[in-house]
């Protein structure tokens, strides 16, 4: 019980208790590592104390003092960290932290810390892997999946993000004003990967993790009430509110997935439907639009649908095609034959799936060979049809997933 408790914890706390520790000795690597510890000593004497009213304040209070008697002990370390915190008051006097009234105090550690981690001195997959990782606590496995790369390639991306914190001596500090538009979109990028992992998880028991879902709507949130003139924070809220509407409709009795085409779409919330549909307005209008305002839109005219055969598939290819204007993403490319096949029929989609084969960041991505098998089924292609649900039942990460798919080759 006091292990459940502990990863519950965990999940909940991990990151507003590594962004505290980072905020207060200004140093990653001792943060991750103090945190380490206090998790370990709840699992030591949680079973034989029973889990505190506050847990997540003892991790912090045990983390704080495992900190403090590391600095105490290694003179070297303490040495560095007091570098790190007089560059922090030298750029804080250039920029001083109050400068951030223009916009309002930002409230959450973690997302202070999304800020900071988006430095420009960082390349920019390093700095949203370092933050999912680090901050937004998904393991590295799942970081990887959000890049669709290898795992060891994830981990070796993830070292030298703290590397270069470490030589370039980033301080850790909430940015000024001037600064907050440049790292923005690192920020969306970071909390709408959060949102898919949220959405579809890695690996697991379950397809849908709606705690990570419903903290990326918060942050998302967060952002956009802080930067309202920034039309993508609206797009990016409006694409989270959108597709998550469909939560409950999603999965079956046993957890198992369904698709869109089989949902029960009385099942969809509509409160966060007209919320999200009012927010697309807002990301759309004044000036060209953004990916995330595109992808919103996109979600837009799959909610308004009563059912799949009323689904406007004509402006949603349309979409697409902007979108593939504004991200080179395979996965766009993907999702847009997915609805030229809903448009054209499943030859049309298929011919446009079969160009994407060389694309080396789908290979190990499950959508792509579920999508091929549903088209190549449709085709009459059976046998095909059955080696590209092998193939994505070889890579699929969450039980229901590999449920369903066990089952469509029954079929």
């Amino acid at each position: 019980m006091a292990a459940e408790a502990v990863e519950a914890v965990f999940r909940e706390e991990r990151g507003l208790l590594l962004a505290s520790l980072v905020r207060r000795f200004g140093d990653l690597d001792l943060a991750e590592e103090v945190t380490s510890e206090a998790i370990e000593a709840a699992l030591r004497h949680w079973p034989a104390q029973g889990v505190p009213d506050r847990p997540g304040a003892w991790l912090l209070t045990t983390a704080r003092r495992r900190a403090v008697d590391r600095l105490r002990r290694d003179q070297a370390y303490a040495a560095r960290l007091a570098v790190l915190q007089a560059d922090a008051e030298r750029a804080e006097a250039v920029a001083p932290v109050a400068d951030i009234a223009a916009i309002g105090e930002l409230p959450d550690d973690r997302l202070q810390l999304f800020f900071t981690c988006a430095h420009p001195a960082l390349a920019a997959e390093d700095r949203t892997a370092l933050t999912l990782r680090c901050l937004a606590g998904l393991t590295t496995p799942e970081v990887a999946r959000a890049f669709l790369v290898p795992t060891a390639t994830m981990a070796q991306r993830i070292v030298r993000a703290k590397k270069k914190i470490r030589e370039a001596r980033i301080p850790f500090r909430v940015p000024g004003p001037d600064e907050l538009p440049e790292r923005l979109p690192g920020v969306l990028q970071v909390v709408y990967s959060v949102f898919t992992e949220g959405y579809a998880a890695s690996s697991g028991p379950r397809l849908q993790r709606l705690d990570l879902a419903e903290e990326a709507i918060r942050l998302a949130r967060i952002l956009h009430r802080l930067l309202p003139a920034e039309r993508e924070s609206a797009g990016l809220l409006a694409l989270l509110l959108l597709v998550h509407a469909r939560r409950d409709a999603r999965t079956g009795p046993e957890g198992e997935p369904v698709l869109l085409e089989d949902q029960d779409r009385g099942r969809w919330d509509r409160p966060m439907i007209e919320e999200g549909r009012a927010l697309v307005v807002r990301a759309l209008t004044g000036g060209p639009a953004g990916p995330y305002g595109v992808q919103a839109a996109i979600a837009a005219l799959h909610d308004e649908a009563a059912e799949v055969a009323a689904t406007d598939w004509p402006q949603i290819v349309a979409l697409y095609d902007v979108l593939l204007t504004l991200t080179s993403s395979p996965v766009v490319a993907l999702n847009r034959a997915v609805a030229v096949a809903m448009r054209d029929g499943p030859g049309a989609g298929l011919a446009l799936l079969d160009a994407l084969a060389g694309e080396p960041r789908l290979r190990a991505y499950p959508p792509y060979a579920v999508a091929r098998g549903d088209l190549l089924g449709r085709l009459g292609r059976d046998g095909e049809a059955a080696e590209a649900y092998r193939e994505a039942l070889e890579l699929a990460g969450t039980e229901p997933e590999r449920a369903a798919l066990r089952r469509k080759l029954g079929e």
